[in-house]
């Protein structure tokens, strides 16, 4: 098989979030209703997920019918070539429904079962990061550079970024995370997706969150990489299908960090 046009999928996927944005803004601080799914915790969902997810699903399957798709309000629909489009339409929801503009499309696409494209798209503030196997970008409004991560910051003068401490639900999990944020100069929480894209331009050294699911990271792997970062999944799992992620603006920070975690 010859090489995919990464270019041309970059261009892709960049269609697809902003016409995402015409159907989701519509919703944004309209106090729209807000539906919950089943589950252990309060998981928010709205129509603005919805009509998000359905935009990018029409243009895919007119422009890569042989495309998979796995989205987070449809599901899967089976690939008939290497290629499997995984969409979270309105990834952070929970600041979605808060009028906070933290929240973001974000899609990704791999090929032959491996993250290799994925782009993060926040309408309102008019940033966009994507990253290929060809590089990262940072897109503000229309004008877009190429980004790298941080180096050579070691973990005690390192700026970590994650959703919410009560997400490390588990004893272990917790005991982890408390003991590498004492070893860390800087916590901050709250800013879902963001965050993997603030550490991949290098305002942030570490990324990290814990049970996610694969529409939540596949999307993010390829702009943190692309950008120079590096990824690991701290039980050990295969990051492409969620768990506990951890991403770092250099391998020597990462290692640190996860010896803390594991000490």
């Amino acid at each position: 098989m010859t090489t995919p046009d990464w270019a041309e999928l970059t261009r892709f996927a960049i269609t697809l979030a902003h016409e995402s944005a015409k159907a989701i803004l519509p919703y944004f601080r309209q106090n729209t209703h807000v539906e919950v799914k089943d589950g252990p915790v309060w998981d928010p969902v709205t129509e603005g997920d919805r009509a998000g997810e359905r935009a990018i699903r029409a243009l895919i399957e007119k422009h890569f019918p042989d495309h998979g798709i796995h989205g987070e309000e449809y599901g899967v629909r089976e690939a008939r070539s290497p290629f499997t489009w995984v969409l979270d339409p309105v990834d952070g929801t929970r600041s979605f429904v808060c009028g906070m503009p933290t929240w973001a499309t974000l899609i990704g696409l791999s090929f032959e079962g491996r993250p290799v494209l994925g782009l993060m798209n926040q309408p309102v503030v008019g940033d966009m990061f994507y990253g290929s196997p060809e590089g990262a970008w940072h897109d503000y409004r229309g004008t877009a550079s190429p980004i790298t991560t941080r180096k050579g910051v070691p973990l005690a003068r390192a700026t970590i970024g994650t959703t919410a401490p009560e997400l490390y639900r588990s004893a272990e999990n917790q005991r982890r995370f408390q003991a590498l944020k004492a070893k860390a100069q800087l916590t901050r929480y709250g800013g879902d997706a963001y965050f993997f894209c603030m550490m991949a331009a290098g305002h942030i050294d570490i990324a990290m969150d814990c049970g996610l699911q694969p529409y939540d990271i596949t999307p993010l792997l390829p702009i943190v990489t692309g950008a120079g970062g590096v990824a690991a999944e701290w039980t050990g799992g295969d990051m492409s299908q969620g768990g506990n992620v951890i991403t770092a603006g250099s391998q020597a920070l990462l290692e640190e960090a996860l010896a803390v975690m594991s000490s």
